[in-house]
């Protein structure tokens, strides 16, 4: 279905220029990366082809402000607001107006309409209307009473505006995922045990005549394992695996918490490694380039696939030693689900410890049905929510607890149910 261009209210007075610098910052607050260069970009595209026609206009500053297929919305959102069409403003009003008998569901609005209206309208919201019918209901959102930052905490990474996406990243970086080292077969002298190291001992005596002067002494050398981190980047998910990879590039660079090596693929149609990408200081600038090289972002899912290739290309040189993968994805696999049970169980089993991150397991009433979500849920260790701030720094405990299995045993119990 073609989308559906307002009528332009461009004037006529030499301020076109003008006003595109003023659309430009109303992009940037709705959280595209807009700088001056794409303003005058912008300015110099229009001023070339023309606005005779609304269509060519609309992708005329498309082309120049939208670089990553997720912008598409916000950018069409905040296009049709401030280029004046009067009905789809009454509806942005319309969102951020107190609601009236509305459950959770009803209350969230889309998150790229959202940010458009915050950005158009400075993010003040308009008053409370005064008169109301007597009839009325208005349900009291207890989320008013906590603090912005407990708020944030627990705001589902679909719904958050562009201010809260902002906040939310720098609450990520300063999130860490601390894990217990492991223990090894190989021992070092130490004089902190009571372990007695025979061979050092006897070797010791040897010099002097056969005699035991002292009992040497040793202790189990510990290592860090490495965490490996599948990430879904399919249409689905790809608002909470933005987040998710932040939170992962703050794990990947923060020196002194453990983890020999952090490793990370993505996967929609096909898998890729980004591993490289998280190393950069920059978090922007990691995500842009992994962006750049996973091309199916935003795409169709293949979840059998992509895992059957990173057990045929990876497994053996990433999960040796025991190492804990973090599967992030919403199970919902369009191809056949053999494979994909295969292909999990492998997983699995190469793999100290497997935990499953699933944005869906937000609602309530969520119960495993999808036939992707059936294959998967048998061989992972843990399975737990990722929706959201406070989920992820749950992760902790699913980790340091090598018993800890989430909602696992209750939707395994449905399962057979």
């Amino acid at each position: 279905m073609s989308p559906t261009y307002p009528a332009l209210d461009i004037p006529d007075d030499g301020k076109l220029a003008h006003n595109i610098a003023h659309f430009a910052r109303a992009l940037r607050k709705a959280g595209l990366p807009v700088g001056p260069g794409r303003t005058l970009d912008a300015v110099r595209a229009v001023a070339a082809a023309g606005f005779d026609r609304r269509e060519d206009f609309y992708f005329t500053l498309q082309a120049i402000f939208v670089s990553r297929p997720e912008e598409r919305a916000t950018f069409a959102q905040v296009f049709r607001l401030f280029w004046r069409d009067p009905r789809y403003l009454d509806h942005i009003m319309s969102l951020l107006l107190p609601q009236v008998h509305g459950v959770q569901e009803d209350r969230a609005a889309q998150a790229a309409e959202k940010r458009a209206a915050e950005a158009l309208l400075d993010g003040q919201l308009p008053p409370p209307p005064q008169d109301r019918p007597e009839g009325d209901q208005i349900e009291i959102d207890a989320t008013a009473t906590m603090s912005a930052e407990e708020r944030l905490r627990t705001l589902d990474f679909e719904q958050m505006s562009a201010s809260e996406i902002s906040a939310a990243k720098r609450m990520l970086a300063k999130l860490s995922l601390p894990v217990q080292p492991l223990k090894t077969r190989r021992s070092a002298p130490s004089t902190l045990t009571a372990r007695i190291d025979a061979r050092r001992s006897l070797r010791g005596a040897m010099r002097t005549g056969g005699e035991i002067a002292t009992l040497a002494r040793k202790a189990p050398v510990t290592r860090w394992p490495n965490l490996v981190v599948l990430c879904d980047i399919s249409g689905s998910m790809a608002d909470y695996s933005r987040m998710v990879l932040h939170f992962v590039h703050a794990v990947a660079n923060r020196k002194g918490q453990g983890w020999a090596r952090v490793h990370a693929f993505t996967f929609g149609t096909r898998l890729t490694n980004i591993t490289r990408h998280l190393r950069a200081r920059d978090v922007d600038a990691a995500l842009k380039a992994a962006g750049a090289q996973a091309q199916d972002w935003s795409g169709g899912t293949r979840i059998g696939q992509s895992l059957h290739a990173f057990n045929r290309d990876w497994s053996r040189r990433v999960l040796g030693q025991g190492a804990v993968v973090l599967l992030i994805t919403d199970g919902l696999d369009r191809d056949d689900t053999t494979l994909l049970a295969r292909e999990i169980e492998r997983l699995h089993l190469s793999c100290r410890r497997l935990i499953w991150l699933n944005p869906l397991l937000r609602w309530t009433g969520f119960a495993p049905r999808a036939q992707g979500i059936r294959a998967i849920l048998p061989h992972v260790d843990s399975f737990r929510a990722g929706h959201s701030i406070a989920s992820l720094e749950a992760l902790g405990q699913a980790i340091s607890q090598t018993d800890d299995g989430g909602e696992r045993d209750r939707l395994m119990a449905l399962l057979r149910g």
